[in-house]
């Protein structure tokens, strides 16, 4: 026979505590002038009980559901993930519920997506937005939204800074000697791939670089290895994309009789777990995306209190990566 038993009330709680089932919502509701022992003894019967607070009931009485919707691309991808990790966690932190949906990049999807969040009588939307036609979607959102790994596009948003990711890497390659320096793009279309292309073609016109034509990839290290058979002859530096492709350049570079880094140095983008085992390590700028995170959330939680107007709210952020040095880069090797 299935388990009957009732679901425990707020009733039950002052029942429980020995005290008025007001004095147990204002606990709940972080009233002050509770006195120490009395909220003790609530907070007691409440872990005793097993007693779960009523959404429903809090929005009756609140008007507010405490729930923040975040709308992230299905996939895999690392950036992506770990954007929507920090996201989750620092929504919690902030005192707010995550309702987390994933959306193909695709209009229909993504308006889909937007719909079942509103459908959920969410507070605010943070959207991980790295195709634009996922920002299209957000437009007429009576809500605050917040987008990310948008290049700080949008309508509020918090990114990495990648011009300033991509020009450390370069610098460091410049500043070790090298003036051949190849580009490695992430697939076209993809906003973190596109800015990087164009702050890579920035940088090195502005530091007098020979242009070289730049190979566009998928962000795979299979994509990265197969590449690596059309490196310019006279390239001796490779900036790729992300750091999946730049794996697989190394491999394919290996594969093909050249050292890493006495033949050509290779640099990545994101700082994942694994840049720091290849071999050689790889030198690369890294994301933080925890920090990503608790701004994002952070400035959209002042919106939503109050605490900061709407120019403030929608003037973009940026967050510079850090470059991180490796074993993957040395000077190049005079003929």
């Amino acid at each position: 026979m299935a388990d009957q038993r009732r679901v425990p009330s707020i009733y039950d709680v002052a029942q429980r505590a020995g005290v008025s089932h007001q004095t147990v919502s204002r606990v709940l509701n972080d009233f002050e002038g509770i006195r120490p022992a009395t909220r003790e003894k609530v907070l007691d019967a409440i872990r005793e009980l097993g007693y779960r607070r009523s959404v429903a009931a809090r929005t009756l009485a609140t008007s507010r559901t405490g729930s923040i919707g975040v709308l992230t691309p299905a996939t895999a991808g690392f950036g992506p993930v770990s954007t929507l990790l920090a996201v989750e966690h620092a929504v919690r932190d902030a005192g707010y519920r995550p309702l987390v949906t994933s959306v193909v990049p695709e209009p229909d999807a993504v308006r889909a997506g937007v719909e079942f969040l509103l459908d959920h009588s969410v507070e605010a939307l943070v959207a991980i937005t790295p195709y634009r036609v996922m920002l299209a979607e957000l437009e007429g959102v009576d809500l605050p939204v917040l987008t990310l790994q948008a290049g700080g596009e949008g309508p509020d948003a918090v990114a990495v800074d990648q011009l300033a990711g991509v020009g450390a890497l370069v610098d460091h390659l410049r500043g070790l000697g090298h003036t051949a320096i190849q580009h490695v793009a992430g697939p076209a279309g993809y906003i973190e791939a596109d800015l990087r292309r164009a702050a890579f073609e920035r940088t090195a016109r502005e530091r007098g670089l020979a242009p070289l034509p730049t190979l566009e990839g998928d962000w795979t290290a299979d994509a990265g290895y197969a590449l690596a058979a059309s490196i310019a002859p006279e390239t001796t530096a490779i900036v790729a994309g992300n750091d999946q492709m730049a794996l697989g350049i190394i491999h394919g570079l290996s594969d093909r009789g050249l050292r890493v880094p006495d033949d050509v140095s290779v640099t990545g983008f994101d700082d994942i777990p694994e840049a720091a085992h290849c071999l050689p390590p790889l030198t690369t700028a890294h994301q933080d995306f925890a920090e990503i995170g608790r701004l994002a959330v952070a400035r959209l939680v002042a919106r939503l209190d109050g605490r900061l107007d709407g120019g403030e709210a929608t003037a973009p952020a940026a967050v510079a990566p850090r470059l991180v040095v490796r074993g993957s880069t040395a000077s190049p090797r005079r003929g």
